[in-house]
C-alpha cells in the first residue's frame, strides 16, 4: 500500500527562540515573551522558564512568583513574521505542498519532494538541521502517513524532537496514547471522555462509532477514526481566512457604558484597518466581552450586508452592546471580530470540530 509522507514541524519556543538569538545575553536565561504587571499575560515562555512552571495564557504576575529572575521582553512580531517568512522559504525547498498553521508551525508533504529522498524522516532532519544552522534556531518535527499522527509525534520528544510514526507500528502507538493529547480532545471534552471511562487511545478505540456519535456529535466520527490511525486531510497548501479580529485589555476595569462605547469604536477603527490589509469581509460580527471575573461572554449578528467599514462595525457593535444583561461586571477586555465571508470555502480540520482550537493572536 502506498502512504503518504507527511512532516509536521513545529518550532521550538518560537517567540522566546527568537529574542534569546536577537539577544545573546537572555540566553540560558528564563525568558517571558510579554509585559510586567497586573493586567498582562505570557505569550511565549523559553523552556528554561517552562521549568519553573510557567506557560504561555498565565498571568504576568504569577509567572514573577514562581521565578523572580525572569525576563520580560515586549516582544516583536514584525521580527517573528520576518523570520517566519524565512523558515518558509526552507520548507518551499523541498515541496510546495506546505500548509501553515500558524507563524510557527506547518504541515508538509513530501510524499514527492524536490530533493528526490525516499524518507520523509530524512527530509524532516534536513529541515531541522537547515533551519539550525541558517537561522539559529531548533524545530522539533513529525513524520507519519497523515496530519493526525504527524502532529502527535511532533510534540513526542520536545524539544529538538525527531519522531517517526510508522503504518505498522502506528495501532499500538495510538492505542498507549493518553486521551488528553488526541488532536480535538480539550480539556472539556477530556472531562466527558473519563467520565465515559475513556482515558487512552485504546479504550477510544475499543468505543463504536454509534457510542462516539451519540455522546460527540460529528466529532464522535472524527475520534473514531483517529482511534484507529485514519485521518485522510490532504496537506492544503493555499487556505482561506475565516475572520479577522482585534481586542483589547484595558488598564482599568470599565464600569461605565459611555467609556464601553468609546473603547468599541476605536476597536471597530482598527478592525476596518485589519479588513483592508487582510482584504477581507465577512456577514457576522462578533463581540467579545471579558469580565474582571475572567468569565468571558459573546454576542454576534448577522445583519444580512458585507461588512467592511468602521461605521457598519460601530453600529453593529453598539447594537449588541445593548443586549440585555451583557455588561452586569466590570469589563477587563473588549473584542471585535468579523466572521464568514460569502464565498466561503473549508480553511482547515479546525473548521470541521465543534471546539475551540488555540488561535494564532496577532
Amino acid at each position: 500500500m502506498e502512504y503518504r509522507k507527511i512532516i509536521h514541524v513545529d518550532m521550538d519556543a518560537f517567540y522566546a527562540s527568537v529574542e534569546q538569538r536577537e539577544h545573546p545575553e537572555f540566553r540560558g536565561r528564563p525568558l517571558v515573551v510579554g509585559r510586567p504587571g497586573e493586567r498582562s499575560v505570557v505569550s511565549a515562555a523559553s523552556y528554561e522558564a517552562r521549568k519553573f512552571g510557567i506557560r504561555s495564557a498565565m498571568p504576568s504576575v504569577k509567572a514573577a512568583r514562581l521565578c523572580p529572575d525572569v525576563i520580560f521582553v515586549p516582544g516583536n512580531m514584525e521580527l517573528y513574521r520576518s523570520v517566519s517568512a524565512q523558515i518558509h522559504r526552507i520548507f518551499h525547498e523541498y515541496t510546495d505542498l506546505v500548509e501553515p498553521l500558524a507563524l510557527d508551525e506547518a504541515f508538509l508533504d513530501v510524499t514527492d519532494n524536490k530533493a528526490g529522498l525516499s524518507l520523509g524522516v530524512e527530509v524532516a532532519r534536513r529541515i531541522k538541521q537547515r533551519i539550525r544552522r541558517e537561522l539559529g534556531l531548533v524545530a522539533s518535527a513529525g513524520v507519519s502517513y497523515n496530519k493526525f499522527l504527524a502532529k502527535i509525534a511532533s510534540d513526542f520528544r520536545k524539544p529538538d524532537g525527531l519522531c517517526t510514526i510508522h503504518p505498522d507500528r502506528a495501532q499500538a502507538f495510538i492505542e498507549k496514547l493518553p486521551i488528553e493529547v488526541f488532536w480535538g480532545v480539550g480539556r472539556v471534552t477530556a472531562q466527558k471522555m473519563h467520565a465515559l471511562g475513556i482515558a487512552d487511545g485504546a479504550a477510544l478505540h475499543a468505543c463504536s462509532q454509534e457510542f462516539l456519535t451519540r455522546h460527540f456529535g460529528k466529532n464522535g466520527r472524527l475520534y473514531y477514526d483517529f482511534a484507529r490511525g485514519i485521518d485522510p486531510r490532504p496537506v492544503m497548501a493555499v487556505r482561506v481566512r475565516k475572520s479577522v479580529g482585534c481586542e483589547d485589555t484595558f488598564d482599568y476595569d470599565l464600569t461605565e457604558m459611555a467609556d464601553i462605547v468609546q473603547e468599541l469604536r476605536l476597536l471597530a477603527e482598527k478592525l476596518e484597518r485589519r479588513m483592508e490589509k487582510t482584504d477581507f469581509r465577512g456577514i457576522t460580527l462578533t463581540l467579545k466581552v471579558k469580565f474582571d471575573d475572567f468569565t468571558i461572554r459573546s454576542r454576534s449578528v448577522s445583519p444580512g450586508y458585507e461588512i467592511m467599514t468602521a461605521p457598519q462595525v460601530t453600529e453593529l457593535a453598539e447594537q449588541l452592546a445593548r443586549s440585555p444583561d451583557l455588561f452586569m461586571r466590570p469589563v477587563r477586555l473588549l473584542g471585535l471580530s468579523v466572521s464568514h465571508p460569502l464565498l466561503e470555502k473549508p480553511e482547515s480540520f479546525a473548521s470541521q470540530l465543534d471546539i475551540d482550537f488555540p488561535e494564532f493572536v496577532d
